[in-house]
């Protein structure tokens, strides 16, 4: 049989279908198996502390497994019902199981970062506990109520403690997130998800009628969803420097997310899948969007600030802690507070400039 061209006049000639889903798919699936390989080769299951060249692998396998779910979910009216809803939540929880590490690691440093700037510290408060007790201890009570200096001194021991005790809570749980990880990646259920991408990387389930059929439709109804949960958003809240509701509601005995904040993980997640099906319509050499970019990275820090900002809390409610350590804790706790309202802020600039900009 002659081999059919595409007539470079047709109108449809460009148009991605689910030739090019499945092209798509089959290139993630082979990166995850070339960031397998990669993984076992640096031995990555085998030491306790990961090395460089196996933290990437881990990356690179998060990074093809967040790809290959979210466009299953995009995709999904082209693929195999059952293959497609069997192989999503696995492919998230591996993705979800690799980034814990990662995410403690950062959210220690970003924290640590942070006292080091709230308390004026020449070094970082983990690694001044000894220095700052002796160099300003806690003040005596006297008339008037504590004086700016006072409450500098008080912030100062405050910081180092807390920042111990926070290095103490984070590393355990970063220690434990590479313990599990490290198992996870030894399970049989890991091996069952890495045989169904390695023939994922050769064969992807199509509908009958999928190689045929237009993949802008779905993509557009996946930049619907994310306009849709953008325009739900409280944007003029985050038009305000600080969002004092995030802060009464952060230092409460009640452990739960700030409610503010899930809203914004959902619209997060919304624009990867987004930007993800945007690959796939231009075969994976989607162009850059930098305003989509600017918007992506505002709600990462927004994430990152949420998160860092709970950690905070969470340590103030340690029993037994010294008052200092409990006030820097606060205060912490309120700057990432802040710096989640920033985020939110920029993200709002950011998107408003995509509307006003778009065609």
């Amino acid at each position: 049989m002659a081999q059919q061209h595409l007539d470079p006049t047709d109108p449809a000639a460009d148009v991605a279908t689910g030739e090019s889903l499945a092209a798509y798919l089959r290139a993630q699936a082979t990166e995850f198996l070339r960031a397998l390989r990669l993984h076992r080769e640096t031995g990555g299951a085998h030491q306790a502390n990961g090395t460089e060249e196996s933290v990437d692998a881990a990356q690179l396998l998060r990074r093809s497994a967040r790809r290959i779910s979210g466009n299953l979910h995009t995709f999904r009216p082209l693929l195999d019902p059952d293959w497609s809803e069997e192989m999503r939540p696995e492919l998230a929880w591996l993705s979800g199981t690799l980034g814990l590490e990662h995410a403690y690691e950062a959210r220690l440093e970003r924290l640590l970062l942070a006292l080091h700037r709230l308390s004026g510290a020449t070094v970082l408060p983990a690694q001044a506990v000894d220095a700052a007790l002796a160099a300003a201890p806690l003040p005596a009570g006297g008339p008037g109520g504590a004086t700016a200096t006072q409450e500098r001194g008080n912030l100062t021991v405050g910081a180092a403690k807390a920042g111990a005790l926070l290095e103490r809570q984070l590393t355990l749980a970063r220690t434990r997130a590479h313990s599990t990880a490290l198992q996870a990646l030894g399970s049989s259920r890991f091996h069952a998800v890495a045989d169904k991408v390695a023939v994922l990387a050769s064969e992807v389930p199509l509908t009958l009628t999928a190689p045929t059929t237009d993949l802008r439709p779905p993509a557009a109804a996946a930049e619907e969803r994310l306009t849709a949960a953008i325009g739900a958003l409280p944007l003029v809240t985050a038009g305000h420097p600080y969002n004092a509701e995030a802060l009464v509601h952060g230092l409460s005995p009640d452990p739960s997310p700030h409610p503010q904040d899930g809203p914004w993980h959902q619209v997060r997640l919304l624009l990867r899948l987004h930007r993800y099906a945007q690959e796939v319509l231009h075969g994976g050499n989607s162009p850059v969007d930098v305003r989509l970019l600017s918007a992506g990275q505002a709600l990462n820090r927004h994430r990152d600030a949420s998160e860092a900002a709970a950690a905070a809390a969470q340590a103030a409610r340690t029993p037994r802690i010294a008052p200092a350590t409990a006030y820097a804790l606060g205060v912490l706790h309120a700057d990432q507070r802040h710096e989640v309202e920033a985020a939110r802020f920029a993200f709002q600039q950011a998107w408003q400039k995509q509307t006003v900009n778009a065609p």
